[in-house]
C-alpha cells in the first residue's frame, strides 16, 4: 500500500533528470502515472534518457505507467496529453509541470522564436494543462498541481559577484518568476475546491542532463550538486499531502523536507 494508491498522476518532461525521478516515486507510491516528453527513443535528443526508458524503470519495479509523446509548446498536444492519460487510466488526480525548455542568450541577442518557445512551454504550458485538470479536480473536490521552478526566480544581485554571473539567464528567470506567481494566485483560487497547488525548486543546483550541458556546475564543484531524490521526496509530499494546510507554498526540496519532519 502506497500514500497515492489509486491515484493518477501525469508528469512533463519525464524522460531524465527530475521529472524522471519524480515519475519513478509517484508510481513506486501506487500511483498510475503518465510520463511526457517529446523524447520517446534513443537517439531521438541529444541527451540520454526517454519516456520508454523511464516506463520501463516503473514496470521493473512493479508500478504502472504510460509514455505520451508530447511537444508542449503545441495547444493540440498539451489538450491530447490531458484526454490520452484520462482514456488510458482515468481522471487526473495530480499534475507535475516539469517540462522546461532553455537558452542561456544574454537579453541583447535573445532571438524572439526562442523567447516564445520558452514562455510557451514553461509559463503557457503548465497555465493550459492546469485549466484541462481543473474542471475534473474541481467536481471531486480534490486535487494536486505541482509546478517545478528553480532559484533562478530569484533576482539577481547587481552588480554581480563575480564577472559572468547573470548573463544569459535573465529569460529562465522570467519564465520560473512567472511560474512562481500563477503557482500562489491558482493556490488561492481554487484554496475551496480542495486543490493543492505549488511550487518547488531543487536547494542547489541537480546535475541533470540539460544542467551539465550548459555547465551550469563549475568544474571540480560537482559536490555542490543536490542530489535528484530529494526532489522527488518534496515533490511526493506536496503531491500526498492535505490541501487545506500545504498549498500556496514556493519552496525548496531540504527546505521543505526540514519544515516537514520538524513539524512531524
Amino acid at each position: 500500500m502506497g500514500s497515492l494508491d489509486g491515484k493518477v498522476a501525469v508528469v512533463t518532461g519525464a524522460s531524465r533528470g527530475i521529472g524522471e525521478e519524480i515519475a519513478v516515486r509517484l508510481a513506486a507510491e501506487g500511483a498510475r502515472v503518465a510520463v511526457s516528453a517529446r523524447t520517446v527513443e534513443a537517439g531521438e535528443s541529444q541527451f540520454e534518457g526517454t519516456i520508454t526508458d523511464t516506463v520501463d524503470k516503473i514496470k521493473a519495479g512493479g508500478g504502472e505507467a504510460i509514455a505520451i509523446k508530447a511537444d508542449l509548446s503545441s495547444h493540440d498536444d498539451r489538450e491530447r496529453l490531458i484526454a490520452e492519460t484520462e482514456g488510458a487510466l482515468g481522471p487526473i488526480d495530480i499534475l507535475v509541470n516539469n517540462a522546461a525548455v532553455t537558452f542561456f542568450i544574454p537579453v541583447a541577442d535573445f532571438p524572439e522564436k526562442r523567447y516564445d518557445l520558452m514562455f510557451e512551454v514553461q509559463v503557457k504550458a503548465p497555465f493550459h494543462l492546469a485549466q484541462l485538470v481543473l474542471p475534473g479536480m474541481k467536481e471531486r473536490k480534490s486535487g494536486w498541481i505541482l509546478n517545478i521552478s528553480s532559484g533562478a526566480a530569484r533576482h539577481p544581485q547587481v552588480p554581480p559577484q563575480r564577472p559572468g554571473l547573470g548573463g544569459g539567464g535573465t529569460v529562465y528567470g522570467m519564465c520560473k518568476a512567472a511560474l512562481e506567481r500563477f503557482t500562489s494566485g491558482l493556490a488561492a483560487e481554487v484554496y475551496a475546491d480542495g486543490i493543492a497547488v505549488n511550487c518547488l525548486s531543487p536547494a542547489g543546483v541537480v546535475a541533470t542532463p540539460g544542467v551539465m550541458h550548459h555547465k551550469l556546475i563549475p568544474p571540480g564543484r560537482e559536490d555542490i550538486a543536490e542530489p535528484v531524490e530529494l526532489m522527488a521526496d518534496a515533490a511526493l509530499a506536496l503531491v500526498s499531502g492535505d490541501p487545506q494546510t500545504l498549498t500556496g507554498k514556493i519552496t525548496y526540496s531540504k527546505l521543505l523536507l526540514e519544515e516537514l519532519k520538524t513539524n512531524a
